[in-house]
């Protein structure tokens, strides 16, 4: 039986406490290859195929550190407004876990290669929050553990693991903030925030796919809270790999108020990793945090130092693309927007969207208007990112192509958009499975104005005798007749035509 966890209201939350927030951000790197081994940087796959005696740490094995992973783990630095350490190294940090066969991973500890950077990000009001960056460092990627029966899918009450090593020695980068503070009520907004600005960043630098649902970019989002008369950081917790900007702001929200109820009744937290439980948006208890000391750091011996030149990084900071904020001001003056209709295309994520859409052939108000209002309402309902609908850019700017040209009506072309959701096929394949084009087909069209006519004599002797707004009623009828597909415009035309108006 699952224990009544107590929960403070946030409004009382806030009210007694601050919260400080720190965020761990692992990206995955899309090389070609792992971080120490040319075995292949693909996800998925059958379990342990893509490893060799490197990535397994098979005694005699030696690594040899990837070129790409360095440059990309600059331009990650150089991004975020990091110094780039002119010598740094590797270390072993040193803990077991069977997912794990080196039992240690080659890290960075005292000397990351990218350091004290900040990124701007913008809330939802338009607000701009700064949050300052304490490192960037490299590391490598564990393999992943299956743990089959028990009811959670977790070790506990599992009757046997699996381990596949395909992820293990995956280039990462750790991207770790210096403590956030002073947020109030928005910490867990600002935590969403830097998480999508993040990725924004990260996908335009295009050294990974940013695909949080694949593990490739995940959060660890610690919290702790401060009596508002308190000195000292509180006791924080460790919300291990949060996978989607909703869960991030979902899981700081259900520990600010899980951990001020035992603060309140004069409890204390313990430091430990919790993990995040989607189904409910609550935190569950993992493992008691270790500290540095317990990891036994010490210098990678089988690794040289890296120093990169100045000479090089200058060359690097000149390969950098225009950065998504200075993108989003571009394209605020290029398409005319408002403020608020930037933020409302911030706030439901697409604005690269739209852009693709755009550049597919759409205008800006067209692309604009589908996936801030129709589609965003597809994505809310189904509790899932924009971006993650089925449907692509190019495929709806065909949508809108097909209503520019009267082959759909605005509904009918809603109707294609589901048909596309629904996995049926591109547009015109939808259009014509569930045969939606228009009517326009004059005589099909004469045909169904005489039929609604006839059936309603008293509203043509109305449209006959100067009250053309009757002309509704036979529209509708011819609408419906033609089950939406009908050009409602020439529809209407035909009307006057044949009663003689």
């Amino acid at each position: 039986m699952t224990a009544v966890v107590e929960l403070m209201d946030y409004a009382d939350v806030i009210e007694r406490f601050d919260p400080v927030l720190g965020l761990e951000v692992h990206v995955e790197l899309n090389t070609n290859t792992k971080m120490f081994c040319g075995c292949a940087n693909e996800f998925g796959g059958e379990p342990n195929t893509k490893v060799c005696p490197t990535c397994l740490g098979m005694p005699g094995a030696l690594p040899v550190v990837n070129g790409k992973a360095i440059e990309g783990a600059i331009r990650i630095g150089l991004a975020l407004n990091c110094e780039i350490a002119q010598w740094c190294r590797f270390a072993r940090k040193n803990y077991f876990y069977p997912d794990m066969p080196k039992n240690f991973q080659t890290s960075q500890y005292d000397e990351p290669i990218a350091f004290n950077g900040y990124l701007d990000v913008t809330l939802d009001d338009g607000e701009v929050v700064r949050v300052e960056i304490e490192r960037a460092h490299m590391e490598e990627d564990t393999g992943k553990s299956l743990h089959v029966g028990g009811a959670t899918g977790r070790i506990h009450g599992a009757e046997h693991s699996l381990l596949d090593y395909n992820r293990a020695g995956v280039p990462l980068i750790e991207i770790v903030t210096k403590t956030i503070e002073h947020t109030g009520e928005r910490a867990p907004e600002v935590a969403r925030a830097y998480v999508s600005a993040l990725r924004d960043l990260l996908s335009a630098l295009n050294v990974s796919d940013v695909r949080m649902d694949q593990g490739s970019l995940r959060c660890d989002a610690n919290v702790s809270l401060m009596a508002k008369d308190a000195t000292e950081f509180g006791t924080r917790t460790e919300t291990k790999n949060v996978n989607s900007l909703r869960s991030v702001e979902r899981a700081v929200r259900y520990e600010m108020t899980r951990q001020a109820a035992i603060l309140a009744e004069g409890g204390s937290i313990k430091q430990e990793t919790r993990h995040f439980q989607e189904a409910d948006g609550t935190t569950s208890p993992g493992r008691t945090k270790e500290t540095a000391e317990d990891y036994r750091y010490f210098p990678e011996p089988d690794l040289v130092p890296i120093a990169p030149s100045r000479e090089w990084v200058e060359e690097l900071r000149k390969t950098l693309p225009e950065m998504p904020s200075e993108r989003r001001k571009r394209i605020q003056r290029e398409w005319n927007l408002t403020d608020e209709a930037l933020r409302d295309l911030l706030n439901v994520g697409a604005v690269d969207l739209v852009a693709a859409t755009v550049e597919a052939g759409a205008t800006p108000d067209e692309a604009r208007s589908w996936w801030v209002n129709t589609l965003a309402q597809e994505a809310n309902s189904r509790e899932i990112e924009l971006a993650e609908l089925t449907i692509t850019p190019s495929q709806l700017a065909d949508v809108i192509g097909l209503v520019k040209s009267g082959e759909l009506t605005n509904k009918l072309a809603k109707e294609v958009v589901q048909g596309v959701l629904a996995g049926e096929g591109s547009p015109a394949e939808v259009v014509e499975k569930r045969g939606l084009k228009v009517v326009s087909d004059d005589s099909a069209l004469i045909a169904a104005v005489d039929e609604a006519l006839a059936a309603q004599p008293d509203v043509a002797e109305k449209i006959r005798g100067g009250k053309v707004a009757a002309a509704g009623a036979i529209v509708g009828a011819v609408m419906k007749a033609t089950k939406g597909q009908a050009d409602a415009k020439r529809v209407r035309e035909l009307i006057v035509e044949r009663v003689g108006a």
